[in-house]
C-alpha cells in the first residue's frame, strides 16, 4: 500500500461489531469510541498532520473505533484483511469476555499485524482422539477461555445425545498447574469454565478442588461410574502449551467415531451460552461436587491390593529419589510409597513444587533422559540413593534410572520398563493364581510401536498378549472390552514410558 497523505482515505469493510477497547501500545497514544450511523462497517486511515494518522474502524450498529498514532502504524493497520479473517476477528471480539485475550486481538488489529491475526484465526484447533493441545493465547487456534467454552459446549451436547442418564451421573474435571499470565489462561481457570458449562445445563460436575494427576480423572470416571472425564493439561509439553483430554464412560480416552462427533458438535455450538462466562455461579451450587478427598482416600486404599510384599518393603533400606519436574506428582507419589509401606522418596527440592515456568528444565519431559535428571543425579549421589523416579508434569509417565556399579547412571527405556513391570506383575499374579486354567484368561497388551517382549513371555507362560494401535486410547478401550468379556488384564505399556496397571483397569 502506498503512503498515507492528507487527502487519501481508504476503506476496509467489516461485517461484525467490534467493541470499544483500550491499547497499551506505545505507538497507539489514544483509542476512543465514537458513533456513526452506517449500515456497513468500514475502516479509514486519514492524516492528521505530519507523522500522525488516525485509523477508524466503523462497524455495523453505529460504533467507530479510532486509533491514533504515527502514519506508519496507521497504514499497517489499514492493510486489508480477507473476508474470512474479518469475520473471524469480529466474531471473536463479539464473544470473548476475557479482557486480556480480547485486547491482544484488538491490538493486533490496531497494529496491522495481519500475519499474527492469520495465525490466530486461520484454522481452529483440531479436536482429535487426544482432545486438544496447543499454545495458550488468543484466537481459535490456541487454548483460551473462549475456545474452552466452545469445546465444552460441543462436548456437552454430544454427551446429551449419546448418554441418556447424563444428568443423573455427571462428569469429572481435573487440572494441572499450568498458567499463562499474559493471556489470562490457566488450567484451573479452564477447568472452572468447563464446569460452568455443564452445570448451566443441569449436569452434575465432580471438579477437583486442587491440582491432580491425570490418572485420577479416568479412575474417578470408573470408580464413580460417571459419563465422562476432562483433564486440563498439556502433559510434558513446553510451558506455553495447554490441553484438554477427554475420557469416555469406560474410563478410556475416546476413539473414533467419538472424536469426529465431538468435533462436529463443537462447530455447531460456537456462540457462548448465556451463563458460559460466569464461573462464580458454580460456587455453592448443588450440582458441584469435590471428589478430591474421597478419591485420594479410595485410590490409595485400592492400590494396596497390589502390594505383594509389604514386610519386605517396610524393612527395605533402599533410598529413592523422586522428581515431579515442577508438576503435580510430589504429594501423590509420597502417598503411594506410604500405601506400600516404603520409606518415602527424597524429593528434588528445586523441582518439588508445581511451577508453570518449569525454570530448571528446557523441556519438562522425563523421556528426554539425562538432561532432565541432572538435579536428580546430584541429589542421589549426595544422599547415597541408587534409584531415581521421575514423573512428567501431569504424573502419567514414569522414568526410572539406576546407578550402576561403575558409578554411571542408566536411564531405562520405556521398552525396558515395560519388560520389567510386565514380568514382575505376571510373577506376582501367578503366586496368587496358581491354577493352570487361570492363565488362559489373563492378558497383557502393548502398542504396535513398542517392544514385543511380552509376547515372548506370553508364549512361554501361556497367557495372552495383544498388540494395539499406537496410543493408550487403544490399549485402554481394548482392556475394557476384555474385562467386559470376563478376562483379566494385568498390564499394558507403550515405549513412551507409559504404563497401565491393574488398579487402572479396576
Amino acid at each position: 500500500m502506498g503512503s498515507v497523505n492528507k487527502s487519501s482515505q481508504k476503506y476496509l469493510y467489516w461485517r461484525k461489531k467490534v467493541f470499544n477497547f483500550s491499547s497499551t501500545s506505545s505507538k497507539s497514544k489514544s483509542i476512543r469510541a465514537g458513533c456513526m450511523p452506517s449500515r456497513w462497517s468500514r475502516a479509514a486511515v486519514t492524516s492528521r498532520g505530519p507523522g500522525s494518522s488516525r485509523l477508524e474502524l466503523a462497524v455495523r450498529g453505529g460504533s467507530t473505533i479510532s486509533v491514533r498514532g504515527d502514519s506508519k502504524m496507521a497504514a499497517q493497520a489499514h492493510t486489508s484483511l480477507d473476508a474470512k479473517l474479518e469475520l473471524a476477528v469480529s466474531e471473536w471480539l463479539k464473544w470473548d469476555k476475557n479482557p486480556k485475550t480480547s485486547n491482544l486481538v484488538k491490538q493486533l488489529v490496531a497494529d496491522g499485524k495481519i500475519e499474527e491475526l492469520q495465525s490466530c484465526f486461520s484454522s481452529r484447533m483440531e479436536f482429535g482422539t487426544a482432545g486438544l493441545r496447543a499454545a495458550m493465547g488468543p484466537g481459535v487456534s490456541q487454548m483460551n477461555d473462549l475456545t474452552i467454552i466452545q469445546t465444552t459446549q460441543g462436548f456437552c451436547r454430544y454427551l446429551e445425545k449419546n448418554i441418556a442418564d447424563l444428568k443423573e451421573r455427571g462428569v469429572v474435571i481435573g487440572y494441572d498447574a499450568r498458567a499463562h499470565p499474559s493471556s489470562g489462561g490457566s488450567s484451573k481457570r479452564f477447568a472452572r469454565l468447563a464446569a460452568t458449562t455443564f452445570i448451566s445445563q443441569g449436569i452434575p460436575v465432580y471438579l477437583f478442588s486442587s491440582i491432580t494427576p491425570t490418572p485420577f480423572v479416568p479412575y474417578t470416571v470408573s470408580h464413580l461410574k460417571l459419563c465422562a472425564g476432562i483433564m486440563v493439561t498439556a502433559s510434558h509439553n513446553p510451558k506455553q502449551d495447554n490441553g484438554y483430554k477427554v475420557y469416555w464412560e469406560n474410563g478410556a480416552q475416546i476413539i473414533p467415531p467419538h472424536d469426529k462427533g465431538i468435533a462436529e458438535s463443537i462447530e455447531e455450538n460456537l456462540a457462548p451460552w448465556p451463563k458460559a462466562w460466569d464461573d462464580n455461579v458454580i460456587d455453592g451450587n448443588s450440582l458441584l461436587h469435590d471428589p478430591f478427598e474421597s478419591i485420594n482416600k479410595d485410590y490409595f486404599e485400592e492400590i494396596q491390593k497390589y502390594c505383594f510384599h509389604r514386610s519386605i518393603n517396610k524393612d527395605s533400606k533402599l533410598k529413592f529419589v523422586h522428581t515431579s519436574v515442577h508438576g503435580v506428582g510430589h504429594e501423590f507419589v509420597q502417598s503411594a510409597f506410604k500405601a506400600f509401606s516404603f520409606s518415602t522418596p527424597l524429593a528434588v527440592p528445586e523441582q518439588k513444587d508445581p511451577d508453570p515456568e518449569f525454570p530448571t528444565v528446557k523441556y519438562p519431559n522425563p523421556e528426554e533422559g539425562k538432561g532432565v535428571l541432572k538435579l536428580s543425579f546430584s541429589l542421589a549421589d549426595k544422599e547415597g540413593s541408587n534409584v531415581i523416579l521421575a514423573n512428567d508434569p501431569d504424573a502419567d509417565r514414569l522414568a526410572v534410572a539406576e546407578k550402576q556399579e561403575s558409578g554411571e547412571w542408566k536411564v531405562f527405556s520405556g521398552n525396558e520398563l515395560g519388560a520389567l513391570l510386565g514380568w514382575w506383575l505376571f510373577t506376582c499374579w501367578k503366586e496368587t493364581n496358581p491354577e493352570p486354567e487361570a492363565v488362559k484368561s489373563m492378558y497383557m497388551l502393548a502398542s504396535t510401536v513398542s517392544s514385543k517382549i511380552l509376547r515372548a513371555i506370553a508364549v512361554k507362560e501361556g497367557f495372552h498378549f495383544e498388540e494395539t494401535l499406537t496410543g493408550f486410547k487403544w490399549m485402554g478401550n481394548r482392556a475394557y472390552q476384555l474385562i467386559e468379556q470376563g478376562k483379566s488384564v494385568q498390564f499394558a505399556f507403550e515405549e513412551a514410558i507409559g504404563n497401565l496397571l491393574p488398579a487402572t483397569f479396576s
